[in-house]
């Protein structure tokens, strides 16, 4: 943004550039052309403590002081005040098939982000220390400050399960799930045709984050060229022309959902019945393998939103295209 705008007309936004729900949603601030400042979070503690009710980013500040948090209902909020450019298909069953695949991307993908950065040692190294550079400025507290995030993020992976008994999964659906996108992005600029939807701000900053570590980033430079395109694209995206038509689309779009309802839906609907019944863990068989991990609550909540929103749109072409996908019987609990 220009430095020389009236900072009274400006956004805020608090993040960090490790953190793909900031990116997110800064791609998207950048696609609406809305007047904002890039803050990060470490930089303006005093400040993001003024607004945020939740000690996580992105915050989104207004220029008359609302705050914001969680990526999805922001932009969920600002299209509906600014509707143009649009993000989001007339077609119902784009607008859901975008939604679905945000959410997979923000619960799912993060699994594969959270993952590669904490699992090797290369990896978690540069983690470490990239994020204890964006902390503080004082060369002095560099290795302090990369040791305490080294031992704090290496004993939270069975949280958000990362463990040696799903890292064989984990490592095979990285490789699976990025050939898909891959043929996908080498045939359309954006996940649904010639503009972005919210899907391709959800996917893109999960990618975005694997393209920055080491060991992810070597794999996608050397193999998936079309994805770095559209992080490339993303990272100030425009509307090219307009989102294309499912029979379009369908051919490599259609595989992506496919495995959204074999492995991200078993496992956000394996997670909600956990929590409900009160278990402290759970399991389940995904493409014949074992993944488990304790329930986390937000995952269970936007699963029903999720569901709230495919029962606002229903169609009989939505329903035939989840039947075929194995997506209905986990949207329609």
């Amino acid at each position: 943004m220009d430095k020389h705008m009236d900072k009274d007309k400006q956004w805020k936004i608090f993040g960090a550039e490790m953190s793909p729900y900031s990116v997110k949603v800064r791609s998207y601030f950048r696609c609406k052309g809305l007047p904002h400042i890039w803050l990060q979070r470490a930089a303006h503690q005093e400040e993001f403590a003024q607004h945020a009710k939740l000690p996580i980013v992105p915050l989104v500040v207004a220029p008359d002081g609302e705050a914001m948090q969680d990526s999805t209902p922001i932009m969920d909020t600002l299209e509906a005040r600014q509707s143009e450019p649009s993000c989001v298909p007339s077609d119902p069953l784009l607008a859901f098939v975008s939604v679905l695949l945000e959410e997979y991307a923000d619960e799912w993908g993060n699994k594969l982000m959270f993952h590669f950065r904490w699992w090797d040692e290369v990896d978690r190294r540069a983690a470490a220390r990239a994020l204890a550079l964006s902390m503080t400025a004082d060369k002095a507290q560099w290795d302090a400050a990369a040791t305490m995030i080294y031992d704090r993020m290496t004993q939270r992976g069975h949280f958000v399960g990362s463990s040696k008994e799903t890292a064989p999964l984990l490592d095979g659906y990285f490789d699976d799930a990025t050939r898909l996108w891959e043929a996908h992005f080498a045939a359309h600029p954006f996940v649904l045709g010639a503009r972005p939807s919210f899907a391709d701000f959800g996917v893109y900053a999960q990618f975005y984050e694997l393209y920055l570590d080491p060991g992810t980033g070597g794999r996608l430079r050397g193999f998936f060229p079309h994805i770095l395109d559209h992080c490339h694209r993303m990272l100030w995206p425009r509307a090219e022309g307009e989102f294309a038509a499912w029979s379009e689309l369908a051919p490599t779009l259609e595989p992506v959902v496919r495995n959204v309802g074999q492995f991200f839906l078993p496992w956000s609907a394996a997670n909600a019945k956990a929590l409900e019944a009160g278990e402290d863990n759970f399991a389940v068989e995904l493409d014949g393998q074992t993944y488990q991990q304790p329930p986390q609550k937000y995952h269970a909540k936007s699963l029903r939103v999720l569901r709230e929103k495919y029962r606002s749109v229903r169609t009989d072409a939505l329903d035939a295209l989840m039947q075929t996908t194995g997506c209905l019987a986990y949207l329609e609990a």
